[in-house]
């Protein structure tokens, strides 16, 4: 149950159109519901955070993530599981015939509110292809939120040209997620090119020394670029949700999303600043 869900009910009671009894039923599982021997699902996340709970389906059995994403379905008007087969999938659909499969991301999802103004601000860069899975979880996190982030692939710094053209990107942007695997090197890179936050993600995408990412995760955690804060490996959900909540205390926290030109960007604030630095120095002189 959301705001509006709750607002609504409140509205019921107070016009007689609801019983007492009958919003004490609805309320009754609002705090948390347990499936025994399963789970206990967290139906008052969303009023507490904005987002429901996602369910993390990587070793759980079929049986379990459909059961859990229906009572989901039940109290929400949106669902999101991570790391899902298409056998979890499948089994979790049969009870939630809404439910959709994203191949690449791994995730099953589903919007019964999808937002008609999806919010700017948030850049999503991957240094490779084989990257992508991590940068599509990232994206369809933000669109679930109701961010609609724009798309940089495959500029890695073996070839670190090709990131050059998008650096006014960069610098437009109000939060950075940055997705690489072997060295990790990207998000310093990318750190040291704007001035909204970076949020580095490691994947474990390289050779053996790489450790499945570990050697990425040490490298971006050692960074000497200011402003970089790093998730774990893989993490592209958690990337995806750390930027929701960073860009809507910029853009505002209402249903109706800006396209950005309202704010002034990171790139003509520090003109600005520079600017307002020389008159100052003008005048001491």
């Amino acid at each position: 149950m959301n705001e509006t869900q709750l607002a609504a009910l409140l509205t019921d009671v107070a016009g007689g159109t609801l019983s007492v009894d009958a919003a004490l039923t609805r309320l009754r599982t609002l705090p948390f519901e347990t499936l025994e021997g399963v789970a206990t699902l967290d139906h008052h996340r969303p009023l507490r955070t904005g987002f429901p709970e996602v369910i993390y389906c990587e070793g759980k059995t079929a049986e379990q993530v459909g059961l859990i994403a229906e009572r989901l379905a039940a109290r929400s008007g949106r669902v999101l599981g991570t790391r899902a087969t298409e056998e979890q999938y499948r089994a979790a659909r049969q009870r939630v015939p809404e439910l959709e499969w994203h191949a690449l991301a791994r995730c099953l999802w589903m919007d019964r509110e999808p937002a008609t103004d999806l919010k700017q601000g948030v850049v999503v860069v991957c240094a490779g292809t084989s990257d992508l899975p991590v940068l599509e979880e990232a994206a369809l996190t933000l669109r679930l939120m109701g961010h609609e982030p724009r798309q940089v692939t495959d500029v890695g710094v073996a070839g670190l040209h090709r990131l050059l053209p998008h650096i006014p990107t960069l610098q437009e942007a109000n939060v950075v997620i940055v997705i690489a695997g072997m060295e990790g090197a990207l998000a310093s890179v990318a750190a040291g090119l704007t001035q909204a936050p970076v949020i580095a993600v490691p994947t474990s995408v390289g050779y053996g020394a790489s450790f499945g990412g570990i050697a990425a995760l040490l490298a971006m955690l050692n960074s000497c670029a200011s402003g970089l804060a790093v998730v774990n490996i893989d993490n592209g959900f958690g990337a995806g949700h750390m930027a929701a909540m960073i860009n809507n205390k910029i853009e505002g926290g209402s249903s109706g999303s800006s396209n950005g030109n309202t704010h002034p960007s990171y790139a003509s604030q520090s003109m600005a600043g520079s600017q307002a630095g020389q008159r100052c120095e003008n005048e001491r002189i």
